[in-house]
């Protein structure tokens, strides 16, 4: 059974059409019943949705061709597929397709080929994340489309989508964390966002609704947005002084300046001013990556890299503790170079190795 939304926005109900696509309806009491269009919740359905409650007129969506990508990327959009989806993925999915369709939306997906997946993608090529994001988006919309018998085969199917050889968002270091922490002290509200992010590994859109409800015996307990795992997390020292020392939100700990919970967005271009204030490259992603890496240093596992940070995949875990492996390995090779000296020690480049011929 497809997740619905919770809460659901008064006067709407649910239908599923015998093609198993999910509709939405506007109707308050004994009035006309209104189609709502696009997905539950996007701008689109919001807009309709606004209009309706204000007794303005809907305009209607006009329909595309039964043959077009865009009537199928609507199809899809109004999936109990895609409604299984979380919130987040289907924002990130539907940006791509939407994207997609403006160049493309009349094309017959019936004669939509190999070639011309990989075309898009190395259209995409200067922004590898883009590309790659591009290929698995498409596999999915006509992955659907096999699965509803509309077409035989899957045209995005074989086409690679290897992920970019890039770490991503700039990982924190020790230095810039310290920097960041003597420019916002305890107390204030980018020190609260810091110390949150850090000491619990959160991402942006679980950090900004984290509230004292979700508190309980020195442990926060949550459930992930993105794969709905759920953390449980002690509260660290410098972490429970930070939230004790900061006037927050009353259901969020990290608030705007009018009090108000932050949404992920606008949380992450605020953070990325106290960054920029602090002078230093970091933002809230890497800050998580940052976490991460410093626990596998510690000497963390896998294991429990993976139940603090909410991974399923376990190839995000053996990431960091491979290049913490790597490091300890390093300094061991180097130590061995002078097997009688500590790390470091002042005076060992006052006693070279020499070679056979010299001994």
């Amino acid at each position: 059974m497809a997740r619905m939304p919770r809460p659901r926005k008064p006067f709407t109900q649910r239908e599923v059409t015998r093609h198993g696509v999910t509709v939405w309806y506007f109707r308050r009491g004994k009035g006309p019943r209104i189609r709502l269009p696009g997905p539950y919740g996007s701008e689109e359905f919001n807009a309709a949705y606004e209009a309706a409650m204000a007794g303005a007129p809907v305009e209607k969506k006009a329909t595309a061709p039964r043959t077009s990508l865009r009537w199928l990327v609507d199809r899809y959009m109004e999936s109990g597929r895609f409604s299984r989806l979380a919130p987040e993925t289907q924002k990130f999915r539907q940006r791509i397709l939407l994207k997609v369709c403006e160049t493309g939306g009349a094309m017959n997906f019936h004669h939509i080929t190999k070639s011309d997946i990989q075309q898009g993608k190395v259209r995409r090529e200067a922004t590898p994340f883009a590309a790659q994001n591009y290929v698995k988006v498409m596999k999915a919309l006509f992955q659907f489309a096999v699965d509803s018998a509309w077409i035989d085969e899957n045209p995005a199917a074989n086409v690679k989508g290897r992920a970019p050889e890039t770490d991503g968002f700039h990982t924190w270091t020790l230095e810039e964390v310290i920097q960041y922490q003597n420019t916002h002290p305890v107390g204030t509200q980018a020190r609260l966002a810091l110390d949150l992010l850090l000491y619990t590994g959160l991402r942006r859109a679980d950090a900004v609704i984290v509230g004292r409800q979700h508190i309980k015996d020195g442990k926060l307990i949550l459930r992930t947005s993105k794969n709905k795992t759920e953390v449980v997390l002690p509260i660290l020292p410098p972490l429970a002084a930070s939230i004790s020392a900061t006037k927050t939100g009353d259901l969020a700990l990290l608030c705007t300046s009018r009090g108000k919970p932050w949404v992920k967005e606008s949380f992450g271009a605020w953070f990325a001013e106290q960054c920029a204030a602090a002078n230093v490259p970091g933002r809230a992603h890497g800050l998580r990556k940052a976490g991460a890496t410093f626990a596998a240093e510690n000497g963390a596992t896998e294991i429990q890299l993976a139940a603090m940070y909410g991974w399923k995949n376990p190839r995000m875990a053996e990431r960091y503790t491979r290049r913490a492996n790597r490091s300890r390995l390093a300094e061991q090779a180097s130590n061995a170079l002078f097997p009688n000296l500590e790390t470091g020690a002042g005076n060992s480049a006052e006693k070279p190795m020499k070679s056979k011929a010299e001994n």
